[in-house]
């Protein structure tokens, strides 16, 4: 039995809707949901860069968090109550003056937890710059 399709629009109504003000004001935007996994762009921005117009670590960390809980609604076609466990964020490269891409996918969703893996790269070069995983509690 296959999960309900939710669509890019759904999932960028999910960000307006279900997620704190400050995450609200990363911009993220949604740009492909599938079997795959969801894509978000996180726009560069002065309020996210810090000395040499890098993206701070914590905006990084946090537009990963929120890519896999879109990507968990993907998975099951709905938004699920769930919270974070563990993310553990390796920084590979500073990322500076582009847009960085956020590829967020589900490895196992079982009952009552959910793995998954999020990779940022840089919008314009493609390097990437920062690599997660995550666990979720499903509740």
């Amino acid at each position: 039995m296959s999960t309900p399709a939710i669509t890019r629009a759904a999932l960028q109504q999910a960000l307006a809707e279900l997620f704190a003000p400050w995450v609200q004001a990363l911009d993220l935007r949604v740009e492909a949901a599938g079997a795959e996994g969801v894509r978000l762009r996180l726009p560069l921005a002065p309020a996210l860069v810090r000395q040499g117009d890098m993206l701070c670590g914590q905006a990084m960390m946090a537009a990963a968090d929120t890519a896999m809980v879109l990507a968990l609604m993907q998975h099951f076609g709905r938004f699920r109550p769930c919270t974070t466990v563990q993310q553990s964020s390796s920084f590979l490269r500073p990322l500076s003056a582009q847009d960085a891409v956020v590829h967020a996918r589900v490895l196992r969703a079982g009952k009552t937890l959910a793995f998954g893996e999020i990779e940022l790269a840089g919008a314009q070069d493609g390097k990437s710059v920062c690599r997660a995983s995550t666990t979720y509690a499903l509740l």
